[in-house]
């Protein structure tokens, strides 16, 4: 399986509360050996907004460890347009419209986020929403 995580279940693992770290951590350990976890370089953008605006070295640190653990997908023009669509059909978001339309492009079989109105994408991609 191929999972692509949008930024909030980063986050979420990185830095959240409790709760949301243990909602993150039980989506993990639930990956076989064999899955994939798949990011963009928006997802780079929207996580490490909060170090670099507090200077803080050691969390843009644990950001980055995270990041080499994960697949990195590109965002190419088809991404733009197929996420152009998704926003006119769903009402998305951009960033949220990126996300999907990445995820999709790249063949991933899972969006994981803690956003419900991604569900909302139903068949054209599963969503799990980690809370």
């Amino acid at each position: 399986m191929r999972v692509y995580l949008d930024a909030c279940v980063l986050i979420y693992r990185v830095e959240g509360s409790a709760a949301f770290q243990v909602a993150a951590a039980a989506a993990f350990d639930a990956l076989g050996l064999d899955d994939a976890v798949c990011i963009s370089d928006l997802v780079r953008l929207e996580c490490l907004v909060k170090p670099l605006r507090l200077r803080d070295s050691e969390l843009r640190t644990a950001y980055e460890a995270q990041f080499a653990r994960f697949e990195r997908l590109p965002l190419p023009p088809p991404v733009f347009d197929l996420a152009a669509e998704l926003r006119a059909q769903f009402s998305l978001k951009t960033p949220d419209a990126l996300h999907a339309a990445c995820a999709m492009h790249h063949g991933c079989d899972e969006l994981w986020t803690n956003d419900g109105r991604l569900s909302a994408l139903g068949e054209r991609l599963r969503t799990r929403v980690v809370r």
